[in-house]
């Protein structure tokens, strides 16, 4: 509840609008968030206000307004009165659509969290690597002709969430034309958006389109129907995938599994932000690449160095880079796949001490005007990934970034799209040269997400000159010597790990067992047990980390 005094607030101003229709007939039919970050130049206080199909909104990007709208003790995600009340329609209680105050999701992300760790990633490594390798084939038969990028990129995307997620195969590469589910998927989100910027009234007149649209929705339920139908009949394979844990598994808290309707839900949940935000981000970060020679060529260089000729990358060595990684970070600061995001107040509120929100409204996050806001970023509309150096990193603002939306409704499959992207990047890098022979224009195409429109390249093999040639380096032999260099002999070592998902474990038994071969006595405990009951003598590592702020399970 707000108790600012009322000559201390200020109206949030607003672009004009029309009579009785407030600002619904100047948003655009195609790409409107484009255009709302447009209107974001106007107004450099950093939020302003519309009124959009009946519905009053706040557009906000200011780092400061943004970490207040981030607090989730006084903001919530809104699906109501926004897209995803659209995309509702055939993603139903999914994690990406649920309410949070739906049971439905806080048992679904309970159940589905451990599936997506870092340790889980290893476990998908190979799915990932056998499609991006049907992605390099492709690829290797259309030498010297253009290929799609943003299509195959999705064409890899999906293929890679339903084989890891639910031992399903699209086999996209194999058909000349984009699936039917992606065609029809793609219609239904263009739809949802438009729903969400026009009046109730015009969505009943259109009545073509509305019968197009529920056919897609039945079109993708019935795939998705079908593939849990042929899991639970046995002809499916990889058990212990989403797919399976969603079928086996119990919510630990309230002791119960998910129903048949909620399997479904999120099912086409994955299969949706599983596919279109990562091809987007691929799409992106290869457009940027052709726009900055410079670090075109470090990434190059670091895949020599760890990829050298047709080695096949195994997911250590994925791990090991560092400019591919930057690449993707700084190419989702400049074009985040997903550009807007809904918040509300749980009860009246004042931010920036002095604009009033009132409680239910809609609040939007601009991503756009947010990852380049001078508070925030030097440089700002520069494609720099030194930005993403750790000695640079810790300088940067805490809320002006937010590719993978907030707290703890921010993306579950951080890890998955980053590990696939970084995997299929690497590879592409490995084996391809791109030419761009039309000098391809940016032409952003939205629809709950946004991508590359029409953006086509010549690809071609490497040749042995272009690439850079590394001495040989026995990592096993350095890792060796390092050990050597230390003597634990008679030292004893207690390793505690808080750890929700098993990454912090997995850590912390690595440092044990290295520990070990250079003599330490070594225990590993997690911090529960070992409570305060802190060892008296030797050494002490801690090796624990937060989920979306909060403490780990066992900690």
């Amino acid at each position: 509840m707000t108790t600012q005094p009322k000559n201390d607030l200020r109206p949030i101003r607003s672009p004009r609008g029309v009579p009785f229709l407030g600002h619904t007939p100047q948003i655009p039919s195609t790409n409107p968030v484009e255009y709302f970050g447009e209107l974001s130049k106007q107004f450099p206080e950093g939020l302003y206000g519309m009124e959009i199909a009946g519905i009053e909104q706040v557009f906000v990007w200011d780092p400061d307004l943004v970490a207040e709208v981030c607090d989730e003790t006084r903001f919530f995600k809104q699906i109501d009165k926004t897209p995803l009340a659209h995309v509702r329609d055939y993603a139903g209680a999914g994690l990406f659509t649920a309410h949070q105050h739906e049971e439905e999701w806080g048992m679904a992300h309970r159940v589905l969290l451990p599936a997506f760790s870092q340790r889980a990633m290893k476990g998908y490594y190979g799915q990932m690597l056998e499609i991006a390798q049907n992605l390099v084939g492709k690829w290797e038969r259309k030498e010297g002709k253009p290929v799609n990028i943003t299509d195959d990129y999705t064409r890899l995307t999906l293929d890679t969430i339903a084989l890891s997620g639910f031992g399903y195969r699209f086999d996209s590469f194999a058909k000349e034309d984009l699936h039917p589910f992606l065609k029809a998927l793609l219609e239904a989100l263009v739809e949802s958006l438009r729903r969400s910027q026009e009046l109730p009234m015009m969505t009943k007149m259109r009545k073509a389109d509305d019968k197009k649209y529920r056919a897609n929705i039945q079109l993708m339920r019935d795939l998705v129907e079908n593939v849990i139908k042929e899991r639970r009949e046995g002809k499916g394979t990889a058990e212990d995938d989403l797919l399976g844990l969603m079928l086996e598994a119990t919510d630990p808290e309230t002791g119960k599994g998910l129903d048949d309707d909620n399997v479904r839900d999120q099912v086409v949940t994955f299969l949706i932000a599983g596919h279109e935000t990562t091809s987007g981000l691929l799409s992106f970060a290869t457009y940027s690449l052709m726009r900055n020679p410079q670090v075109l060529a470090q990434a190059y260089a670091e895949v020599d160095r760890l990829l050298p000729g047709d080695t096949v990358p195994d997911y250590d060595t994925i791990m090991q880079m560092d400019v591919i990684p930057r690449i993707l970070e700084e190419t989702l600061r400049l074009w985040a796949p997903i550009p807007m995001i809904g918040k509300s107040p749980i009860e009246d509120t004042v931010i920036g001490g002095c604009y009033e929100l009132k409680k239910g409204a809609r609040v939007n996050l601009l991503e756009g005007p947010l990852h380049t806001h001078p508070k925030a970023w030097d440089r700002p509309e520069e494609f720099d990934i030194e930005r993403w150096l750790p000695e640079n990193r810790v300088n940067h603002h805490p809320h002006a970034y937010k590719p993978f939306g907030n707290g703890v409704r921010a993306c579950i499959g951080r890890q998955f799209a980053l590990t696939e992207a970084r995997l299929a990047l690497a590879l592409v890098l490995q084996k391809f040269k791109f030419v761009d022979t039309n000098d391809y224009k940016m032409d952003v195409k939205e629809a709950l997400t946004r991508k590359p429109g029409g953006f086509e390249l010549k690809v071609r093999a490497r040749r042995e000159h272009e690439r850079t040639v590394f001495g040989a380096v026995d990592l096993q032999t350095d890792d060796m010597r390092e050990q050597a260099a230390v003597s634990g002999v008679g030292v004893n070592l207690t390793v505690a790990y808080g750890s929700s998902l098993g990454s912090c474990e997995d850590l912390a038994r690595t440092i044990a067992d290295r520990s070990e071969r250079s003599g330490f006595g070594t225990t590993v405990v997690g911090l529960d047990e070992l409570g305060d009951n802190l060892p008296t003598e030797g050494l002490l590592v801690v090796v624990a980390s937060s989920y979306n702020g909060k403490a780990p399970d066992n900690a």
